[in-house]
């Protein structure tokens, strides 16, 4: 049997195919086509879709089975013009009812169009972009829960060093933090008292009983002095560096910073002097370390303009008047003090010096190395055994509840634990600093104050809110502050100095990177004994009242040069020129 070509209809009329063309015989030769039955309201598919792949013999059965043209039917007519009787040409049904409230209400009031394949592919990646951003951030949050200086922040690119660093200067060390954690380091024997300076007071039990509902006004204490004088300067610690005692003298304050080194954000520096076989580590006048931080490791970042009185300038500067006026009002103040060996050493004769005893410690490091520090203590406390008890008083203070995020005044009392939580969080190196200092002075306790502002907008009237009371071990343990890495880091800082020539150097933490620096500078840096040369006289600027004088008597000049000249020119003589001069 051949193949069919078909019927090739013929138009004798003119060109092109005749008005009504013959249907081939193998279609049916004329007879009507039956139609699969469909509905006028089905949605209109494509047309030819290559995109499909039958898995197999199953699916691709499946697929025959919904072809449109499917004449498998005998009745598809009869059935087609039931259907024409109840065509509609619109869908009377209501479409459903969208939830007017709900968070995805306004965007589904947006029809959504079918996307090409392309599209949905691009928005997959998008929304791959987005989340590899979000997980990205919540890196950098949980990284800068304990170091907020490097949130990518803010502080980075904006913070400067607490030294300017000279063009002179020579780097010889940089060390990263993650070398400091790692270091341990365990002191054998307990510490030596070697002299015990100053005058304590005992402190007043009646604090401990403050509560938010009840509290007490800060005072201030304009009459009594407090010292911060640096190694150097202190003249305890230079008779006992000529009476070798120690090979390396530091402060409990600078000793402090360098054990907490790690869990520092803001910059700050400590001049390190080489003399001889020894080692002197000294703060600047007017250094950060004599201001207390406030907010130092928080997520959000303070204000930097100084006028404002919640920038961080501002607050460290009020942090540090409310730490001495609380260590001076939680005091009995009834003129009973114990005294120690000597007196203070930094208070001349008939001035009042503040509550503080100075206890010289001495450590020994290893066979040929120790270190002397001057450590603090604050007050006294009867010990119910009829000893005493050495205390340290410190002051945490509240500015804003809106960006602290807790109300002190309203958390104190049924959720102490979550306000001290969030101190740790937000000032974790300020009080692991303070920690560090009562375990060097020996501190039997540790109170801790919390000071809050009567008004968020007012930076001079304050409010004691309650007093805790802390034993140093237990509560370095609960913050985790590991006393054998806080030496450890001691010991290393002063293994790499002791390798130093002889000279001055100074010790900066980087403002934007988890490191610190170590320089080598002049021998007269950061001293303040000069003299600037004078400028020339032509040159100076003379005050105002001198100007005004200069240019009356150059006025007064002018007008009789003026009148011996008018003179003159009409005959006058000599002396009646010198008379009109004059």
């Amino acid at each position: 049997m051949g193949f069919d070509v078909g019927v090739i209809p013929s138009n004798p009329d003119g060109w092109g195919p005749p008005d009504a063309p013959a249907i081939p015989q193998s279609l049916g030769g004329g007879a009507s086509i039956p139609f699969a039955p469909f509905s006028r309201s089905d949605k209109l598919g494509r047309i030819a879709d290559w995109t499909r792949n039958p898995a197999g013999p199953a699916a691709f059965a499946a697929a025959s089975r919904d072809s449109v043209f499917d004449f498998t039917s005998a009745d598809d007519s009869l059935v087609a013009g039931v259907e024409d009787s109840s065509f509609r040409l619109v869908d009377a049904k209501p479409p459903p009812r969208q939830p007017r409230f709900g968070p995805k209400w306004r965007f589904n009031q947006r029809p959504q169009l079918p996307q090409r394949q392309d599209e949905e592919v691009e928005a997959r990646r998008r929304l791959a972009e987005k989340e590899r951003a979000r997980r990205d951030r919540h890196f950098q949050n949980h990284r800068s829960h304990h170091h907020p200086g490097f949130r990518g922040n803010q502080s980075s690119s904006s913070a400067k060093p607490s030294v300017d660093i000279q063009p002179d200067w020579t780097m010889r060390e940089q060390i990263p933090f993650a070398n400091f954690t790692k270091l341990s380091f365990s002191v054998a024997d307990q510490p030596e008292d070697l002299l015990v300076c100053g005058a304590v007071e005992f402190y007043d039990r009646a604090y401990d009983r403050v509560n938010p509902k009840a509290a007490r006004r800060l005072e201030r204490f304009k009459s009594r002095n407090f010292f911060k004088v640096t190694t150097t300067d202190d003249p305890v610690i230079r008779r006992l560096a000529e009476e070798d005692k120690a090979t390396v003298f530091a402060t409990d304050a600078i000793l402090a910073a360098l054990m907490c080194t790690p869990r520092s954000i803001q910059s700050w520096d400590i001049v390190v002097q080489r003399v001889g076989n020894k080692l002197f580590f000294d703060k600047r006048d007017g250094s950060q370390l004599d201001l207390l931080t406030v907010n130092e490791t928080a997520q959000e970042q303070l204000p930097e303009n100084k006028e404002d009185i919640n920038s961080a300038h501002s607050l460290a500067v009020e942090a540090t008047y409310i730490n001495q006026n609380f260590s001076q009002q939680v005091l009995h103040r009834d003129g009973e003090k114990v005294t120690f060996d000597e007196p203070n050493p930094f208070a001349s004769e008939g001035e009042e010096a503040a509550s503080v005893g100075y206890r010289y410690r001495r450590w020994k490091l290893d066979d040929e190395v120790s270190l002397v520090a001057r450590c603090e203590v604050h007050a006294v406390n009867a010990d119910p055994s009829g000893g005493r008890q050495f205390l340290t008083l410190n002051a945490v203070n509240e500015f804003d509840p809106k960006i602290t995020g807790v109300d002190w005044k309203q958390k104190l009392e049924t959720q102490r634990g979550a306000v001290l939580a969030t101190e740790l969080k937000n000032n974790a190196n300020k009080l692991a600093r303070w920690t560090a200092q009562a375990l060097l002075s020996g501190a039997d306790m540790m109170k801790l104050g919390y000071v809050s502002r009567v008004h968020p907008r007012d930076h001079y009237n304050h409010s004691i809110l309650t007093v805790m009371g802390y034993k140093p071990k237990d509560f370095a343990a609960q913050i985790n502050l590991n006393t054998s890495n806080m030496w450890g880091i001691v010991k290393s800082i002063v293994d790499i100095c002791m390798k130093f020539e002889e000279g001055k150097y100074v010790f900066v933490k980087d403002p934007a990177k988890p490191q610190v620096r170590i320089y080598e500078v002049p021998s007269d840096a950061f001293e303040n004994d000069y003299v600037e040369e004078p400028l020339p006289e032509e040159e100076q600027v003379r005050p105002l009242a001198d100007v005004d004088a200069t240019a009356q008597e150059m006025d007064a000049a002018a007008e009789a040069e003026a009148n011996g000249a008018s003179v003159s020119n009409g005959g006058q003589g000599d002396k009646s020129a010198e008379a009109t001069a004059a």
